[in-house]
């Protein structure tokens, strides 16, 4: 019987890794151990969406969108689909279904690896201010600026809701549900993008105060690049810790070399 690999997915890391071990062909991991070859053609692979955005980009191979039930839903079905190991990719901001799979790795002996990209690193001409929470970032608003680009997703707009006297450019994939601050214009928009672009929208919008989450990827760095060109504070929310336990990697041919190690 094949070995069956379900990955919770949703991120550009998690499609990629999929195309890959459905192609079966794998690259060399950073550690030089030679990888290739290790995603056999009778791999199956998993590929399970929250269900969030309403079109979402499908990986390759077999593919699932919806929640599991929590804990015990995802462990009875790591059980009944014969899991033999599964790779959290989700976003680094999605702390439930990361929690529920490390106990549900946990119940069922499923070996559990976690694929999480670098966060951002500040560099010479930044002016961030680093926050726990969306509702911190809305906190520290009022004293930097008056129009703002948050792009911290929809699903936390209702904390910036009660700030009235504030301009807001809000991006998403999809569009938002309320509550919404008074004065807030939807940008519908999905990445990868540019930095020509970036600036555009900063500049045409007279933003002065971006608003993110430390959600890391070369995708999402164009508009802090952007934002340093022209002197803008930048709030950054950090990213929460991950499960306590989780073997953690940054990078595709590392989950590829894991995987094969595993096997």
């Amino acid at each position: 019987m094949p070995r069956h690999l379900l990955i919770l997915g949703g991120t550009t890391e998690a499609r990629q890794l999929a195309a890959e071990l459905v192609a079966g062909s794998a690259t060399e991991s950073a550690a030089g151990s030679a990888a290739r070859g290790t995603a056999d053609p009778g791999l199956r692979v998993t590929s399970s969406l929250a269900g969030r955005v309403a079109q979402p980009r499908l990986p390759a191979g077999e593919v699932r969108i919806g929640g599991f039930g929590g804990p015990a839903g995802l462990a009875a079905w790591l059980r009944e689909h014969r899991v033999d190991a599964v790779v959290d990719a989700t976003h680094p901001f999605a702390e439930g279904i990361s929690r529920n799979a490390a106990e549900a790795a946990a119940r069922t002996g499923v070996p559990l690896l976690a694929l999480r990209r670098p966060g951002f690193e500040p560099v010479a001409g930044d002016h961030w201010h680093p926050v726990g929470s969306p509702a911190e970032a809305a906190d520290a608003l009022p004293g930097l600026g008056r129009r703002i680009m948050l792009t911290t997703g929809r699903q936390s707009l209702a904390a910036f809701a009660h700030l009235t006297g504030l301009f807001f450019l809000a991006r998403s994939v999809d569009a938002p549900e309320p509550p919404l601050p008074p004065h807030t214009e939807i940008l519908l928009d999905r990445g990868p993008f540019t930095l020509d672009g970036e600036r555009a929208v900063l500049r045409a919008h007279r933003i002065d105060v971006l608003v993110t989450k430390d959600s890391g990827g070369a995708a999402t760095a164009p508009k802090l690049t952007a934002a340093r060109e022209l002197g803008l504070p930048v709030v950054v929310v950090r990213r929460p810790e991950p499960p306590a336990g989780v073997p953690t990697v940054a990078d595709v041919p590392s989950a590829v070399a894991w995987l094969a190690a595993d096997r």
